[in-house]
């Protein structure tokens, strides 16, 4: 019986690695252009830090975590705690007072696999700490804009405030007052959460609960004077950087460390509408944690769905092309091939050939499938006449090629801006 992946965890296959690569070296590119600089976080945490800054009456913590009970440690299920705890550990607010940081990597939910969604799945996760003035809220924004832009994804941006601990019990009074109303016909999960945490039965999923709350009361109606300040900041900056937007008073984050501006990018590219980007403030999560009162901002990108998107448009090929095939033919080309291949990459080229010795037909029919540019022929005769063939693969022109040091440079100096 063969062995297969577990359900949720996908192998990356070699042609779909490109495209991924090609994903993160924009997002690379464009964090650069804000001055975000790279941090790297390990993948197993202690438990406690999730259950401390995700909420213990969350579902990625009652029910979605891969935890080593005996052990308590736990696969991180987001990266946003994990990079805070390393903020404070390592005192990053006493070099920097506002540090711009990303990661990209795994993180681990047991949840339904579905399309775009698996149980590890990888995320470019992009956090500002130290700024609590709304228009770096709206620049995180503009640079996820700009990154869809660049990309060619269609996007929608969904804008909210969640208020602070000074204004959210009002308005959590009047929402529970109003869910109350509603309990019996609720979902199991939505009655628990009534008691637990009422602001997440506005996230549910169900559709028969998302139309019992179309008239809940809204977080935007109580906000306090400097919420509402706040958050008129991060409107008019959204604003004077040409960002679109839509309120969505039902917006709220599956996180209890999020406060004041909540964001989301949805796509309906995928068919149903889906978030391919969220995010929001959580200036009390350091704080919580064991550091500084520091203000914070973050957002999460899902790498699987926006390869799935540009799979979908067909505009991008993961493929990356070679510089050059050298199909050795016979003994003494083979071994002449060898070497001359490791020479021509320490140049920069990027060169395969074959090493079993195959037919000509079939080592041009490899060259195809690599999509070389050239390919180079060499065969005994060629070894002996110290000249090999060279053939553009696109026009199908072939030119004479003498094996010596000073033609090998020419032909790499002509190779090289062709890629």
């Amino acid at each position: 019986m063969k062995i297969k992946a577990l359900n949720g965890f996908k192998d990356i296959l070699p042609e779909e690695v490109a495209l991924w690569r090609t994903v993160e070296s924009q997002a690379r590119s464009i964090l650069q252009l804000f001055n975000f600089a790279e941090i790297r976080l390990p993948v197993l945490e202690k438990t406690e830090l999730f259950a401390r800054s995700i909420g213990e009456a969350t579902d990625i913590v009652e029910k979605e975590m891969y935890t080593f009970v005996d052990k308590q440690i736990t696969m991180r299920p987001e990266a946003t705690a994990s990079l805070v705890r390393a903020y404070i550990q390592h005192g990053l607010y006493v070099k920097k007072p506002v540090q711009r940081l990303f990661t990209i990597g795994p993180m681990f939910r047991h949840e339904r696999p579905q399309k775009g969604r698996l149980r590890q799945f990888h995320q470019i996760s992009v956090e500002v700490l130290g700024s609590e003035n709304g228009r770096i809220d709206a620049e995180m924004m503009a640079l996820a804009a700009l990154f869809f832009e660049e990309l060619g994804v269609n996007v929608s941006l969904e804008l909210n405030s969640l208020g602070c601990p000074e204004c959210r019990p009002a308005f959590r009074r009047e929402l529970l007052a109003f869910l109350q109303s509603k309990h019996d016909e609720l979902c199991d999960d939505c009655r628990r959460r009534v008691d637990t945490n009422p602001l997440r039965v506005l996230d549910c999923k169900n559709v028969h609960c998302r139309e019992l709350v179309e008239d809940a009361p809204s977080i935007l109606e109580h906000l306090c004077e400097v919420c509402s300040d706040h958050f008129s900041v991060v409107r008019n900056s959204l604003e004077q950087l040409g960002i679109g937007y839509s309120l969505n008073k039902f917006m709220v984050r599956g996180l209890d460390y999020y406060c004041r501006t909540t964001f989301e990018f949805l796509t309906t590219d995928l068919g149903a509408q889906a978030a391919v980007c969220a995010g929001g403030r959580y200036d009390g999560l350091v704080e919580q944690l064991g550091g500084p009162k520091t203000p914070g901002i973050g957002f999460a990108m899902g790498l699987e769905r926006l390869v799935l998107l540009l799979q979908q448009k067909g505009e991008l090929d993961g493929e990356v092309p070679l510089d050059l095939f050298v199909a050795g033919l016979g003994e003494q080309g083979g071994e002449f091939a060898y070497t001359l291949t490791h020479q021509l990459r320490k140049r920069g080229l990027s060169v395969a050939m074959d090493h079993e010795g195959r037919s000509l037909k079939s080592q041009m029919k490899q060259a195809d499938r690599s999509k070389a540019s050239f390919v180079l022929l060499i065969g005994d005769e060629e070894v002996d006449n110290r000249a090999a063939l060279l053939r553009n693969m696109k026009t199908r022109e072939q030119m004479s090629v003498e094996l010596r040091d000073e033609e090998i440079e020419a032909v790499v100096s002509s190779l090289l801006p062709l890629r």
